[in-house]
């Protein structure tokens, strides 16, 4: 227990937020809980709770949007950046920016892919695919869908595209966040998004370096288009 409720005097509930989000299998960009949460989570009151947040924010591990919450950093899962460096880069890109960043760097990635992926990385693509249809929120969805790109970082096997990835998945979490409306409660069986991955897949298995390039590309240049009218 600590002995004054609204006194930070050492590391404790800095070292349990810390834990917390270790062991929660947060990624870079994820979004934490709402303060309500982690105070009963981490049993401290909401003003310990925010200067430990504060603490973190400090050390590059966590970076704060006034409105939108409370994220992981790529620095909190190891990767080497100035401080915060992507957080300042998510309040200053435009969508259309964001999404030519990503038009430059993840067909490459998918390319990448093709070449070296196991099995394994092939599954983890189809397993977040499978998910992705069975959702009931677009939050769901969006998880599924950061899973099936993330996992094609993965199918690289090198661990600077996956870093490279990571970091480009977070500013975009930041950007887009406020930035997308959607018009339903879920994705329904004909969105667009769907089809576009099951190319990527079959593409990535096939073994076709130029065929992921490009389905990932003209994947992107669909997404772009829905979300923010730019192809």
């Amino acid at each position: 227990m600590l002995a004054h409720p609204d006194a930070l005097n050492d590391d404790d509930p800095v070292s349990r937020l810390r834990g917390f989000i270790a062991h929660g299998d947060y990624r870079p960009g994820s979004r934490l809980p709402p303060e309500r949460e982690l105070t009963d989570e981490l049993g401290v009151t909401r003003s310990i709770l925010r200067k430990a947040l504060d603490a973190l924010e400090r050390e590059g591990a966590i970076w704060r949007h006034v409105g939108k919450g409370t994220f992981v950093s790529a620095t909190e899962a190891g990767l080497t950046q100035p401080r915060g460096s992507l957080a300042e880069l998510g309040r200053q890109l435009t969508p259309v920016k964001m999404m030519r960043a990503r038009l430059t760097i993840e067909p490459a990635i998918c390319r990448e892919a093709a070449i070296n992926a196991s099995n394994a990385a092939l599954t983890q693509m189809n397993l977040a695919m499978e998910r992705a249809h069975a959702v009931s929120n677009w939050q769901d969805y969006e998880t599924q869908d950061d899973n099936f790109h993330r996992a094609i970082a993965e199918a690289t096997d090198n661990p600077l595209l996956v870093a490279q990835f990571d970091q480009l998945n977070q500013v975009r979490r930041a950007v887009a966040l406020g930035n997308v409306v959607r018009r339903s409660a879920r994705p329904g069986p004909d969105h667009p998004s769907f089809g576009e991955h099951e190319v990527i897949a079959t593409a990535i298995s096939q073994r076709d370096p130029h065929g992921s390039y490009e389905a990932m590309r003209n994947h992107l240049r669909s997404v772009s288009a829905r979300l923010f009218g730019e192809g």
